[in-house]
């Protein structure tokens, strides 16, 4: 690796260490949310924050946008929410000597940082309006092509599925978001420090640390990232392994339904390197891979009928799937 690399690295990791810090100002512990979130927008992709309310998801988001300089939105999800409502429509104007013609009025997804909040509120129609904004980073309204701001992340907030008025989310959506991201109880400590720092006079305010400019040459930075054989043959190893149809491991076979493609790979591939780059590392490693397989590859398989019935769950499977691999 060349001596500038390097440097470029170290100057990165820096400012990152200074992000959360920031960050860790307003939100409180959660410490291993924000280090994943961070990651995903190193890696240039988008996550899905699943959780009960109340545990500072919205929080999180807001807080993620004013820190990296990203111009944000936010969406609040119902049922009766139109795809029209988030990504814009044309309306028809008329001028003052009776001429008309249409104008485009861009949605609240023309920013740099979507919250996409309790999207599984939403019927599948309108949670299907983000795909084409999310993958291709443009929307197109009556045939024409309109771009979305760079950078481009979507963080999504999501309730657990077996509450009331939820809606599950396509198959090809879910593959969209590069983590899913479980949102957890405080600890009694870290819950007590909430309710100090919360609910008096002075409380925390997030700071701006970068700009939108210095997080893309942050994300080009991870991509020139040296990475190991081993470490890709660990990646494979993972998603390959998966999959019921190609997996070596019978309990694979014989509980998954249908396994990860191969933007799984992708993600992983991405995220190790932004993980090591967030620790300060100027490579990944194999436990890099393995820390994020359950990020990756919880909402990327389906269990079968059977193993629901028995009440195997796919966190279960990817811990005995990364012990044999790691």
């Amino acid at each position: 690796m060349s001596a500038a690399l390097e440097k470029k690295l170290n100057t990165a990791s820096t400012k990152l260490n200074s992000a959360k810090s920031a960050i860790g100002h307003v939100v409180i512990g959660q410490e291993d949310v924000v280090d994943l979130a961070l990651a995903a927008i190193l890696s240039g992709g988008h996550a899905l924050l699943v959780g009960v309310p109340g545990l500072a998801k919205t929080l999180l988001v807001e807080t993620l946008s004013t820190v990296l300089g990203l111009d944000g939105k936010r969406i609040q999800f119902t049922p009766d929410l139109m795809p029209a409502d988030i990504i814009g429509s044309e309306v028809l104007e008329e001028t003052a000597k009776g001429k008309r013609s249409f104008r485009f009025i861009p949605g609240p997804v023309f920013c740099q940082l979507l919250m996409a909040d309790e999207i599984n509120r939403a019927s599948p129609r309108t949670q299907s309006a983000l795909l084409q904004a999310m993958q291709e980073h443009f929307v197109t309204i009556a045939g024409v092509r309109h771009d979305l701001p760079a950078p481009f992340h979507v963080l999504a907030t999501q309730n657990p599925i077996e509450q009331e008025g939820t809606y599950p989310l396509p198959e090809a959506q879910l593959d969209r978001f590069l983590f899913q991201i479980d949102v957890d109880y405080p600890t009694e400590t870290t819950e007590r420090s909430i309710l100090l720092a919360t609910t008096g006079t002075n409380t925390g305010t997030a700071k701006k640390v970068m700009t939108p400019k210095q997080l893309m040459d942050m994300q080009m930075l991870v991509r020139s990232m040296p990475i190991g054989d081993k470490v890709v043959d660990c990646i494979l190893a993972l998603v390959r392994g998966a999959r019921p149809e190609e997996s070596g491991f019978d309990f694979i076979k014989d509980t998954v339904a249908w396994g990860p493609g191969p933007r799984a790979g992708q993600a992983l591939m991405l995220a190790s390197r932004a993980r090591a780059l967030l620790d300060g590392r100027i490579s990944p490693s194999i436990d890099d891979v393995l820390a994020l397989a359950a990020p990756v590859l919880k909402h990327r398989m389906a269990l079968s009928f059977a193993a629901r019935a028995d009440g195997t769950t796919i966190d279960n499977l990817i811990v005995q799937l990364t012990e044999r691999v790691g």
